[in-house]
C-alpha cells in the first residue's frame, strides 16, 4: 500500500526471496480474498466517513445554538465527541488483530491508533465554544499526551525500527511542502490574524497534528509483519492516498471545533491524498528528509485556517449575511483545494514526459523556499490584511461613581452635566496608577467613565497580573472581530413602502395620539445598534446631522464610517419603528445614532462607548473625557440588544452605567431578549435584566405574547426581580431596510422601539416629565392594557400584576399620553 523505500536491507530482500518461493494461492481462493479485502475496505470508508460526518454535523448545530443562546441547550458535545472516537476503536482494535496480510494491519492498526487520538480530544469540548486559545493549548497537551503515551507503549516491541529503509518512504518532501505553503495564498490573501498567541497556538497545533499523522504511521508500520507488499505505480498511491486521507479524516474531526468543522477535516484530508500523489510524483534525494513530507503537508493545511480565520467568526449568527467572514472562508478553502488539485496534476504531467530523476541540489531548494516565502509576505503587506487582530480585556475597577445625588437638580441639563462631570473625575482619579504602568510598558488601552473600566489590549498573561492589582475589580473577556479584505455589502428589504396604517401601530392607538398634534418634536432619541441608513426617506430627515455636521450626531467605533450607515439593516428598521415617517410611533422626533453592534456581534467596551456617546456626544476624533456635550445628548436610549456571556458581559458589567443614566434623568429602553423557547427565568442578558432599565417583551396580532420572548424572573443575579416591565407588538413588524427597502422581522428587538417611540410622545407632550424616569415609568404601567393571552405553563404568577410574561400589560401610546398630559 506505501511508496517501495530506496534502501532496502538484506534482512528484507531475503524475505521477500522466500516468499517468491512459496506456491502460488489457487486463482480463485485469490479472487475470493480479493473480493472481501474490497468489501471490507469500501465497509471501513462508508463507516468512517458517516460518523466523522455525523460527528462534526452534530457538534455544529450544538455549538450554534449554544452561540445563538435562546434555545439553552446543554453543552453535550464532549459525549459526541467521546462516542465518536469510541466507535471507531472498538472495530479497528478487533480488525487489526483478525486481519491476515500485512497491509490490511498495517491500515487497520494506523486506523486504531487515529482513534485513540481521537478519543483523547473529548475533553477539548468541556471548554466554552468561544475560548478558542485554550481549546488550542488544550489540544496541545493532549496531543502530547498522544506521542508520549504510544512511544511508551511502543517500548515493548522487542525489534528494531527500520521505518525509513524498509517499510515506507514518501518520495521527496520538496513537491509536498512546495503544495503545502501554497496552501496559504487564499488564507493570507483574505484572512486576518489574530493575537500573536493565537498565531503561535494555531501554528503549533497544525504542525503536532501533523507529526502525530507521522507518529502514527510509524508506529503502525513498526508493528506490522515482516511481510509487507508495497504499493506500486499510480494504482498504489492512490490507495495509499485514500488510506492517509482515512486517517487524516479521523484526526481533523477531532480537533475541528468551535465552528470550523467545515474547513480542517475537508482541508486537511484532501491534503493526505495530495501528499500520496505529490511524493508519487516527486524525485527523491535521501530517506531521512522524507519524514519532513508527512508532517508539514497536512500539518501547515491545518495550520493556515486556524490562523487566518476566527472561528467564532464562522458561526451563522455573525456571518449569515453576503460578504461575511464564512464567505471569504469558503472562497479560500475552494481555492486551497484548487492548489492543491493544480499542483498534483502539475508534478503527474512532469513525471509522464521526465523519465529520469532530476537531482537538484540543496541550494536549489532554499532558493525557492525563499522565493515562496518572499511571495506570501508581498501578499501580506500588499494585499492581504496585515497586523495582529484580538486579545481584549475589559478592566472593571473597584471605585465606581455614586451619582445618586444628581436628583437634587431639577433642570434635566445641570442633572446630566453633573453626572458627566462626576464620572469623569471619579475615572481619571482612579485610573491615572494604572494607566501609567500600561503607557509605561507600551500596552494599548481605552479608559471609559460611565462605567469605570478601561479596555486593555493583552492576553491571559497580562489577564493575571491585571487581577493581582488592588484597583481592579475584575477582568472580562472583550472579544473583536477581525476585519473583512472588504467591507460587506448592505442587505436588501423585500417588502413595499406601507399603503395605509400598520396593525401595530394600530394596536398601541399612536394614529390616535397624532391626532391630538402630537408626534414626538423636540425630544431627541439615541439608537445604538448596526448603523442606520441615514438617508433612508424613513428617517433621513428627522436626523439631527441631516445638514451636513456629523460631529456631536454620529458614531462608528468598530467601521468609523463618517456617515451614518447599515449593513445588517438591524439598525435602520429598529429607529425607523421609533419614529419613521410611515412606520414609525413619532414621526417627528430627532435621532443621533452610534454603532455597537459589527456583524451582529457586540462587547462590553463597544457598547458602553455609545453610551457615553449618547449621555454626552463629543467629536469623531474627540475624547469622550474631555470633548463631551451634554446638552447634546439623548432624552432616551433604544437598546435592541443584549450582553451575553458569549460576548464577553457578566450579569453586573452594566450596573454602574445603568444607575448613572437613569441619575442623569435619560430613559432606557432594553428589549428583554428572544430566549422565551427556554421557558421561565430566560430575561438573562444585561441590561434587560435590570431594574433601572424599562424591558420589553412581544406580543403578536393575536394579543398573546410572542412564543420567542424572553420570560422572566431574573435569576442570573440572584434577584427573582419581575420582568419584563411590558408587551409592545413585536411580530411581523414592517420597518425600514438599508437600500431603501423594507422589510418584516420579528423580535423583541422589534418590540423595544414601540415603547422608545411612546415616551418621546409623552415627553413631547408634556416637556416638565422630561428626564423624571421614576414618574414616566408609572405612567407606563398604569396607563398599559391588561394582559388576556395565553401564557405558558412554567408561569404560576398569572393572576398578578406585574407578571413575569405581560409585566403590567400591553403598551397602550393614548393612554400613556393622556396620563402624561395630566401631569405637573
Amino acid at each position: 500500500m506505501f511508496l517501495p523505500g530506496r534502501g532496502i536491507s538484506s534482512r528484507f530482500l531475503a524475505m521477500i526471496e522466500k516468499e517468491q518461493e512459496v506456491e502460488p494461492i489457487p486463482r480463485r481462493a485469490e479472487n475470493a480474498a480479493g473480493c472481501g479485502r474490497l468489501i471490507l475496505s469500501g465497509a471501513t470508508f462508508i463507516w468512517i466517513l458517516a460518523l466523522s460526518v455525523f460527528s462534526l454535523a452534530v457538534q455544529w448545530s450544538v455549538e450554534q445554538m449554544i452561540f445563538e443562546g435562546s434555545l439553552h441547550v446543554p453543552d453535550f458535545r464532549w459525549l459526541i465527541s467521546a462516542g465518536y472516537g469510541a466507535a471507531l476503536i472498538s472495530p479497528f482494535l478487533i480488525l487489526s488483530a483478525a486481519v491476515k496480510t500485512p497491509r490490511q494491519k498495517v491500515v487497520y492498526r494506523a486506523l486504531f491508533l487515529a482513534s485513540v487520538f481521537a478519543f483523547l480530544q473529548f475533553p477539548t469540548r468541556f471548554l466554552k465554544v468561544t475560548a478558542t486559545q485554550g481549546v488550542m493549548a488544550v489540544q496541545i497537551g493532549l496531543m502530547l499526551v498522544f506521542l508520549g503515551g504510544t512511544w511508551a507503549a511502543s517500548r515493548r516491541f522487542k525489534r528494531k525500527r527500520q521505518l525509513d529503509k524498509i517499510l515506507w518512504t514518501l518520495r521527496s518532501w520538496e513537491m509536498s511542502g512546495t503544495a503545502a505553503v501554497l496552501l496559504a495564498v487564499p488564507w493570507v490573501l483574505w484572512g486576518a490574524l489574530g493575537s500573536m498567541l493565537d498565531t503561535g497556538l494555531a501554528l503549533a497545533t497544525g504542525l503536532l497534528l501533523g507529526y502525530c499523522f507521522h507518529h502514527i504511521l510509524q508506529l503502525a508500520q513498526f508493528s506490522a509483519e515482516d511481510e509487507f507488499e508495497a504499493g506500486k505505480g499510480l494504482k498504489g498511491c492512490i490507495r495509499d492516498g485514500v488510506f492517509f486521507l482515512l486517517v487524516l479524516l479521523i484526526l481533523s474531526t477531532a480537533i475541528a471545533q468551535n465552528c470550523n468543522q467545515w474547513i480542517l477535516p475537508v482541508l486537511v484530508s484532501v491534503a493526505g491524498m495530495g501528499l500520496s500523489f505529490l511524493s508519487y510524483s516527486s524525485t527523491t534525494r535521501n530517506g531521512k528528509l522524507n519524514d519532513v513530507a508527512a508532517v508539514i503537508c497536512p500539518g501547515l493545511a491545518a495550520a493556515w485556517p486556524l490562523m487566518w480565520v476566527d472561528s467564532d467568526e464562522l458561526n451563522i449568527l455573525v456571518s449569515l449575511g453576503k460578504g461575511e467572514g464564512w464567505e471569504w472562508a469558503a472562497r479560500a478553502l475552494l481555492v486551497s483545494l484548487a492548489i492543491m488539485f493544480a499542483t498534483i496534476l502539475l508534478t503527474l504531467s512532469v513525471r509522464k514526459f521526465v523519465k529520469r530523476e532530476v537531482m537538484l541540489s540543496r541550494r536549489v531548494y532554499l532558493l525557492a523556499g525563499f522565493i515562496f516565502l518572499t511571495g506570501l509576505a508581498g501578499i501580506y503587506w500588499g494585499l492581504g490584511t496585515p497586523g495582529f487582530y484580538g486579545e481584549r480585556l475589559f478592566v472593571v475597577l473597584r471605585d465606581q461613581a455614586d451619582v445618586s445625588d444628581a436628583t437634587q437638580f431639577s433642570d434635566p441639563t445641570e442633572r446630566r452635566a453633573y453626572v458627566y462631570n462626576r464620572l469623569v473625575v471619579q475615572a481619571v482619579e482612579s485610573q491615572r496608577d494604572l494607566r501609567r504602568v500600561l503607557n509605561r510598558w507600551g500596552i494599548a488601552h481605552r479608559p471609559y467613565y460611565l462605567v469605570n473600566a478601561l479596555e486593555v489590549r493583552g492576553g491571559p498573561f497580562l489577564r493575571f497580573w491585571l487581577e493581582t492589582r488592588p484597583e481592579v475589580e475584575r477582568v472580562l473577556d472583550n472579544p473583536i472581530l477581525r476585519p473583512l479584505p472588504e467591507v460587506a455589502p448592505p442587505v436588501q428589504g423585500h417588502e413595499n413602502a406601507p399603503s395605509g396604517l400598520l396593525w401595530n401601530l394600530r394596536m398601541i392607538r399612536a394614529d390616535e395620539v397624532w391626532k391630538m398634534g402630537i408626534t414626538g418634536k423636540g425630544i431627541v432619541v439615541g439608537q445604538s445598534d448596526s448603523g442606520v441608513q441615514g438617508d433612508h426617506p424613513e428617517v433621513s430627515d428627522s436626523y439631527r446631522g441631516q445638514y451636513g455636521d456629523q460631529d456631536y450626531n454620529w458614531l462608528d467605533p468598530w467601521n468609523r464610517s463618517p456617515i451614518p450607515v447599515d449593513i445588517g439593516g438591524h439598525g435602520s428598521h429598529t429607529l425607523a419603528t421609533i419614529l419613521g415617517n410611515r412606520v414609525g410611533v413619532a414621526p417627528d422626533a430627532t435621532w443621533i445614532g452610534c454603532v455597537n453592534l459589527a456583524r451582529n456581534l457586540g462587547n462590553p467596551a463597544v457598547y458602553l462607548e455609545c453610551w457615553q456617546f449618547l449621555l454626552a456626544p463629543y467629536p469623531q476624533d474627540g475624547d469622550p473625557f474631555y470633548n463631551g456635550r451634554v446638552e447634546l445628548g439623548a432624552h432616551i436610549l433604544n437598546n435592541s440588544w443584549g450582553c451575553p456571556a458569549i460576548e464577553g458581559c457578566d450579569p453586573e458589567v452594566y450596573l454602574p452605567a445603568v444607575n448613572a443614566l437613569k441619575a442623569a434623568g435619560i430613559f432606557v429602553v432594553v428589549s428583554a431578549g428572544n430566549s422565551g423557547y427556554s421557558g421561565c427565568g430566560s430575561v438573562e442578558d444585561p441590561p434587560a435584566i435590570y431594574s433601572q432599565v424599562y424591558s420589553v417583551g412581544a406580543v403578536g396580532q393575536d394579543g398573546s405574547v410572542s412564543a420567542f420572548s424572553s420570560l422572566g424572573p431574573v435569576t442570573v443575579d440572584g434577584s427573582n426581580r419581575i420582568k419584563p416591565d411590558i408587551l409592545a407588538p413585536g411580530q411581523d413588524i414592517l420597518s425600514a431596510y438599508p437600500g431603501g427597502t423594507y422589510e418584516v422581522a420579528s423580535g423583541t428587538s422589534m418590540a423595544g422601539p414601540h415603547v422608545a417611540g411612546v415616551v418621546a410622545l409623552m415627553w413631547s407632550a408634556n416637556p416638565d416629565l422630561i428626564g423624571d424616569v421614576e414618574r414616566t415609568t408609572q405612567i407606563l404601567n398604569r396607563s398599559a392594557q391588561p394582559y388576556s393571552g395565553y401564557f405558558p405553563a412554567c408561569a404560576t404568577d398569572s393572576t398578578m400584576v406585574p407578571n413575569n410574561v405581560a409585566g403590567y400589560g400591553v403598551l397602550d401610546a393614548l393612554s400613556a399620553v393622556s396620563l402624561a398630559m395630566e401631569e405637573r
